[in-house]
């Protein structure tokens, strides 16, 4: 089954209403300055409320190791999700669960794979000045090339109506939508986040 996180949740409205829809992880995104930015007590305060077997996830950019392991800690997070530049020691001195971005421009994007020391790989498309939420697909191509060496969770550009194919063509561990069910940044359709989730059950049966 494909694993299904719901990311930019900045409200506990948002986050009940992903649960309810099917999702297995929300993401909170702490990197100052960011349109779906929520502060760590607030996070802390959603996450307190949610049922188990919930994967909460806090994502980062190039912000100090201190900094990582305080939120993660204070909000009772189970894994990070870093986007920045961080060294394969920033990630091993993390105690939970490690996401690792990779903007993925073409084949020599995916060189740290098979190093790299994370528990799976978000592949988002490279967009100049973008560290994440670019709604940009990747080359299925690629994705694939990727799955061939580690666990890779499928961003960038997935919507209720593109996320089906996608999922029948990689196979991904998992998938990751945030601009793909939003209003506007910061804020989900809760419609959308529906039609988002049955589409990827749906092609899990396919």
């Amino acid at each position: 089954m494909t694993r299904v996180k719901i990311c930019g949740i900045t409200s506990a409205e948002d986050a009940t209403a992903a649960v309810e829809a099917g999702a297995d992880a929300l993401g909170f995104v702490f990197v100052p300055g960011t349109p779906r930015l929520i502060h760590p007590e607030a996070a802390e305060r959603i996450v307190a409320g949610l049922p188990p077997f919930i994967t909460t996830v806090g994502v980062f950019v190039d912000q100090s190791l201190d900094e990582v392991l305080r939120i993660a800690a204070r909000c009772n997070l189970q894994a990070v999700q870093l986007h920045g530049d961080e060294s394969e020691d920033f990630s091993r001195r993390i105690p939970i669960k490690v996401i690792k971005a990779v903007r993925v421009r073409d084949a020599g994007s995916l060189r740290l794979l098979p190093t790299y020391p994370a528990h799976a790989f978000l592949l988002d498309a490279f967009v100049e000045g973008q560290s994440g939420g670019t709604g940009t697909a990747i080359p299925w191509d690629l994705a694939l090339q990727a799955k061939g060496h580690v666990r890779i969770i499928l961003s960038g550009g997935l919507r209720p109506d593109t996320v089906g194919l996608a999922v029948r063509r990689v196979r991904p561990y998992g998938v990751d939508v945030s601009s793909g069910v939003e209003v506007r940044p910061g804020r989900k359709d809760h419609q959308k986040v529906r039609e988002f989730i049955a589409a990827v059950r749906q092609a899990d049966l396919s």
